[in-house]
């Protein structure tokens, strides 16, 4: 578990001074996936940072599995960080070295003997994929395959936490989505905890369990992927959610229909009851009738959400009632209009 506690980080430069992290309370479970999420110059990779001290801050305490890293010696605090890998946008990787080589390079910097490390980085180039590349120098390499070496090198040591500092922005998105699924592949063998920053929502949503949105140094908003996605309560969530949401809005000719003849609602589904009958149920019960307008579905990580907008025509009393119905069955229901006689 990590838990970051009344974090601030200011840099002084003559009278001048940044505050680049302010107040920052986060706790992240042992194994999950946790997503920060943030414009550039919004202090996300100073807190990444913070998280094994390569940015001491300034006041507050970064403590991993019960341990303050801040009130550490310099050996201590060394040790503690072999617990703790990093992976880089742009790699980082040793261009005079092999690629063996470099996943090797924090096994030798321990004092790991060579047959333990000739084993684990065989090990280790079979997990990633690049079993037959060892050999191989960087420059050899496409920018997937130097990511791979850099989730092996960060690896090598066991650690039990994995920091990704914008692991994937540098990609295109197909290699992103390949690099998604190996880091959801990491995560589900070993247990490890990831914690990644980005400013692509995409990335959140593929494989993050909860998400931290910050914004000029401060937590604006968290808490479960579907439950940020789904209610977004600060605008700069909703700047980021409109990344990679599909609109749900009446086109011209759903638009004619919503007339006084009818009520429009938008059903909004989130998790197994995406697939449940539960409209048909509901106005079985009601009497009242409905015609599709507009609907999605799509997956947030392992939980499918979609977004359904529907035209109940009947009794304004039924209508009613069938809204009440969606709504005790756990659906989030929001009415366009009323025009039901």
């Amino acid at each position: 578990m990590i838990k970051l506690q009344q974090l601030r980080k200011e840099y002084r430069s003559g009278s001048h001074t940044t505050h680049a992290l302010k107040e920052i309370n986060l706790t992240i479970e042992k194994g999950e996936i946790f997503g920060i999420i943030g414009h550039s110059g919004a202090g996300k990779s100073t807190l990444l940072r913070s998280i094994n001290l390569l940015e001491r801050p300034t006041e507050g305490k970064v403590i991993v599995d019960g341990v303050d890293l801040t009130s550490l010696s310099t050996k201590r605090l060394q040790e503690q960080r072999r617990r703790i890998g990093m992976i880089f946008q742009h790699f980082n990787l040793l261009s005079s070295a092999t690629v063996e080589e470099n996943i090797a390079f924090p096994l030798r910097l321990a004092g790991t003997s060579k047959s333990a490390v000739q084993a684990r980085v065989r090990e280790l180039l079979d997990l990633v994929g690049l079993g037959e590349q060892g050999r191989k120098y960087p420059a050899q390499l496409s920018g997937g395959q130097k990511q791979r070496v850099g989730i092996a090198r960060a690896l090598a040591t066991n650690p039990d936490v994995l920091l990704c500092d914008e692991a994937t922005s540098a990609l295109d998105p197909q290699t992103t989505n390949s690099i998604l699924a190996l880091l959801l592949d990491i995560n589900s063998k070993l247990n490890i905890t990831i914690v990644l920053i980005t400013h692509e929502m995409h990335v959140i949503r593929s494989i993050c369990d909860r998400v931290a949105v910050i914004h000029a140094g401060q937590i604006v908003e968290q808490g479960s992927v579907a439950e940020v996605f789904m209610k977004p309560r600060h605008g700069v969530t909703k700047q980021f959610i409109e990344q990679v949401a599909d609109p749900v809005e009446l086109d011209a000719a759903a638009a004619d229909q919503t007339d006084v003849s009818g009520t429009v609602i938008q059903i909004n589904f989130l998790g197994e009851t995406t697939y449940d009958p539960i409209l048909s149920r509901a106005v079985q019960q009601t009497g009242v009738t409905f015609s599709i307008l507009q609907g999605t579905i799509s997956r947030m990580k392992n939980t499918p959400y979609g977004q359904l907008v529907v035209r109940l025509q009947g009794p304004a009393e039924a209508a009613e009632q069938t809204i009440v119905l969606l709504r005790e069955s756990g659906l989030d229901v929001e009415v366009y209009n009323h025009g039901l006689v």
